[in-house]
């Protein structure tokens, strides 16, 4: 796996237990007990490439102000936009899954692919430091700006989706909490995003934040098919279940 991984990404990964660690889902601790998962690696991850990006914007584009530097960023460290990066990279590949995650077909599940590829970062930090980080997210990360700008992408999921539903519709959506699992300083969060009583889609994260911003991405994804039968669907009772 790590010389594999290695090439793809070209820096190197010296330290196999830290990788391991870094695809290993909580899932897998259910059948594994006292094997580290990779949630710390994503925490530090986060912030890792969070920096990056900013540094980056903040010299690149001296001319935008703050909110408009925010969105881009938040463009770059999206979910939606880490998953597809690590689609490309098939870090699922390497995920070490519990069977029932695995069933459920985790390796392709969005909010773990965005997961893992922010514990990769946070991997290769702790492993060789952190230009080896920057040149990553550099490679990986940076060059998309342009196309999510074009794409109208940089905005905010929650924003775009309320704009659309307000503009065909003249319905704002709303969010509420469908399940929380997880110690307290653990949490896993899945949010419904809903039209009316509708539910429309729903997300996971590692906050009532992030989960809002994967529902409202899952919803933006299926807008174009559901666009064209949400009117009807919205004038049918909400079952009770």
């Amino acid at each position: 796996m790590m010389t594999s991984l290695s090439k793809t990404i070209g820096i190197p990964l010296n330290n196999p237990d830290l990788f391991r660690e870094a695809f290993t889902h909580k899932s897998y601790l259910n059948e594994h007990p006292g094997v580290e998962c990779n949630e710390r690696l994503e925490f530090l991850g986060d912030a890792v490439l969070e920096l990056i990006v900013t540094e980056y914007l903040f010299l690149h584009y001296p001319e935008k102000l703050e909110g408009e530097l925010t969105t881009y960023r938040s463009a770059l460290v999206r979910g939606q936009h880490l998953a597809e990066i690590a689609i490309e990279l098939s870090l699922g590949e390497y995920l070490k899954l519990s069977r029932g995650e695995e069933r459920s077909g985790g390796r392709e599940k969005n909010y773990i692919l965005a997961n893992t590829f922010e514990a990769l970062v946070g991997a290769i930090y702790l492993d060789s430091g952190f230009l080896s980080a920057k040149s990553l997210i550099e490679r990986y990360i940076i060059p998309r700006l342009n196309t999510l700008v074009e794409k109208g992408l940089h905005r905010d999921a929650k924003s775009i989706l309320q704009e659309h539903t307000q503009e065909k519709l003249g319905i704002t959506p709303h969010y509420d909490v469908l399940e929380e699992s997880g110690p307290d300083h653990d949490k896993e969060f899945t949010m419904g995003v809903y039209l009316g009583e509708k539910k429309i889609a729903k997300g996971k994260g590692s906050s009532k934040q992030k989960a809002e911003l994967n529902a409202a991405e899952k919803a933006l994804e299926k807008w174009e098919k559901m666009n064209h039968s949400i009117k009807k669907d919205l004038s049918r009772p909400s079952p009770l279940s």
